[in-house]
């Protein structure tokens, strides 16, 4: 263990010791928090009861929603060309809790804390010959210790953006042995790969597989129900934004946005999805959507009265945005006028919707690649979000070409899943002929 790897580990158990201090109320690190209480005792159980030590075990983990729309579709591709080995998936964020549940995995659970004592326990117990992390997450305790039990391990759709924190001081100090442990970083594109270098990854061990989720959205959209019991009650002969992932900051817009189109004698639906659907977060949006008199229910309410002629449904539940794009002539993806970051905009363009954002999106490399592809569009404001949702209400051309190009972006990034299950399978076999 390397010295900041000590410092690292002697800090992470001072926040362990502090847990009970922060596991009440809703927010993100109480729930993240709760939810990894018994983590260890539920793979034990899980050891016990399900794992068979006859079959390889592949150990897949992704933070949060988005890194796990990457791994599982590399989970679905592995899973096709190896039925027989099992699949353990793990998580971060409390966020990714409901989604992976959708992963096609023989355990799921939340990453145990990244201390020696519990990670050398779940490594014992499940005995993984391969762990497969997504996109940027690797831990320093975790790499040290399955390294030295002998798995290979590899980083898929590896993102580094020159800008990074990850390689300024102190984190790449921090990171670089847990990097430099990695069998392969499989990058997204040549220029991340390159930078894997500053962190300790040799050339030999760096490729390009391209982004997963391309892979994962298109398969989702391709396999999208109209008549099925969520979407079939929300049909609607209005042209419906569905606006996904947002913050108050997003709505404040939008709201005034689609409140401001009446005047123009246009009179779109919303679907209006926040990233967070707490109680606090919907009752906010309500009293808004009271103020301009715009009409609105839950989802929840949508789905027992189809047809209701609402201006705006408000989604109370999570996991189903990836479904209602599916009702969207055109989109909008939040994120972009707050602090946590543009959301997916690959989800909204795989269905063929031009996909609308605020001007904070520097590090979406998608955002900025589908802008220059004519399939998306920044609004600064309220009134620029107003006049292009206007164009598209009254130029059916011009919104169904944008809606084709973002489309197109989609399918030219197919095929990363499969070279990411070869790079599982190529570790799995080369871990076996130890």
């Amino acid at each position: 263990m390397t010295i900041p790897e000590r410092l690292y580990t002697t800090i992470l158990h001072a926040t362990a010791a502090a847990t009970p201090l922060f596991v009440r109320g809703e927010g993100k690190v109480a729930r993240s928090l709760r939810g990894r209480i018994g983590v260890v005792e539920r793979f034990r159980s899980w050891a016990e009861s399900g794992r068979d030590l006859e079959r390889p075990l592949v150990w897949f983990h992704a933070p949060s929603v988005g890194e796990g729309l990457q791994a599982r579709a590399v989970v679905e591709a592995f899973r096709g060309r190896a039925p027989d080995v099992q699949v353990a998936y793990t998580f971060f964020s409390p966020s990714a809790a409901e989604f992976a549940r959708t992963v096609p995995a023989d355990f799921i659970d939340y990453l145990p804390f990244d201390l020696p004592r519990e990670v050398s326990t779940v490594l014992d117990l499940i005995g993984p010959e391969v762990i497969a992390f997504s996109k940027t997450d690797v831990w320093p305790n975790l790499t040290r210790l399955a390294g030295d039990r002998g798995v290979r391990m590899a980083l898929l759709s590896a993102t580094l953006p020159a800008g990074s924190s990850r390689l300024a001081f102190p984190a790449r100090k921090f990171l670089t042995p847990a990097y430099s442990r990695l069998d392969h970083v499989a990058a997204i594109d040549a220029d991340d790969a390159e930078r894997f270098g500053a962190l300790g990854v040799a050339p030999a061990r760096r490729s390009v597989m391209g982004d997963a989720r391309f892979d994962q959205v298109w398969s989702r959209a391709k396999d999208a129900d109209l008549a099925s019991p969520l979407l079939a009650p929300l049909s609607d002969q209005r042209a419906t934004l569905v606006a996904g992932s947002t913050w108050p900051a997003d709505e404040d817009r939008l709201i005034a946005a689609v409140d401001g189109l009446r005047a123009t004698g246009h009179s779109p639906r919303l679907i209006l999805v926040p990233h967070e659907p707490t109680e606090e977060h919907l009752a906010g949006s309500e009293k808004l959507l009271s103020a301009t008199g715009l009409s609105h229910c839950r989802l929840s309410a949508a789905l027992m009265t189809p047809g209701a002629p609402s201006d705006v449904v408000l989604v109370d539940r999570i996991g189903v945005l990836g479904d209602l794009y599916a009702l969207a002539d055109f989109a909008y993806v939040g994120g972009g006028f707050g602090t946590a970051g543009l959301h997916s905009v690959l989800e909204p363009a795989a269905f063929g919707a031009p996909v609308l954002f605020g001007p904070r999106h520097q590090n979406a490399r998608d955002a900025a690649a589908l802008i220059r592809a004519g399939g998306a569009f920044e609004v600064t404001d309220t009134a620029s979000l107003l006049q292009i949702a206007k164009t598209f209400l009254e130029e059916d051309v011009t919104r169904s070409a944008a809606g084709t190009a973002a489309q197109h972006y989609v399918k030219t990034g197919l095929g990363a899943a499969e070279r990411g299950a070869e790079i599982v399978a190529t570790l799995l076999r080369a871990r076996r002929t130890i």
